[in-house]
């Protein structure tokens, strides 16, 4: 896992736990890198894992809340690193159907070795997008969490509902109906 998915969980975790917070789940996490990582670096995603269940357990949070949160921090660091990639598309479906195709090929090119999640289009139209997530990280609240800053991006609502195809979540459909 890449090292700025790291960085900017940490960072995060200051901005609304405080310092201490990130000391306390670096010191309770068996962490090959000692916790000391870089935005280029790569890492296990045992790590990730390690980290986001002992803040789970220090906040009372599900792992699945911490992950959306953590998404809409994410986005923020795309709107500020990459505005011209997001100025490419006016519509948050459009943008949304293009994550395999254009989306995950960017990201490619900045970091080859990224393990990406992968998403088929089932349904497309003007106002819906449904969309199976495939990831054996099983991170789909993370993808909740950026699908619905994407439509805030763009100024819009959506309905976005996900049904777990396999119990572990490492199989999700996403049904997304824009709001009027």
């Amino acid at each position: 896992m890449k090292g700025i998915v790291f960085t900017e969980l940490l960072e995060l975790v200051e901005e609304k736990f405080g310092i201490e917070m990130v000391d306390t789940i670096i010191n309770e996490s068996d962490l090959d890198s000692g916790g000391i990582y870089t935005s280029v670096g790569t890492y296990n995603f045992s790590e990730m894992l390690s980290l986001l269940t002992h803040l789970s357990k220090e906040t009372g949070l599900s792992i699945d809340t911490l992950l959306e949160v953590y998404a809409e921090h994410f986005f923020g660091v795309i709107e500020k690193s990459y505005p011209g990639f997001l100025a490419q598309y006016d519509d948050p479906i459009e943008m949304l159907s293009c994550i395999e195709n254009h989306i995950h090929v960017e990201v490619r090119k900045i970091y080859p070795d990224a393990e990406l999640p992968t998403f088929t289009i089932e349904k497309k139209t003007e106002k819906t997008l449904v969309m199976l997530y495939r990831s054996s990280r099983a991170m789909y609240s993370f993808g909740l969490g950026l699908m619905n800053k994407t439509f805030e991006h763009f100024n819009s609502t959506a309905t976005i509902l996900l049904e777990k195809l396999k119990e572990d979540g490492t199989e999700v459909r996403f049904s997304i109906t824009r709001n009027e």
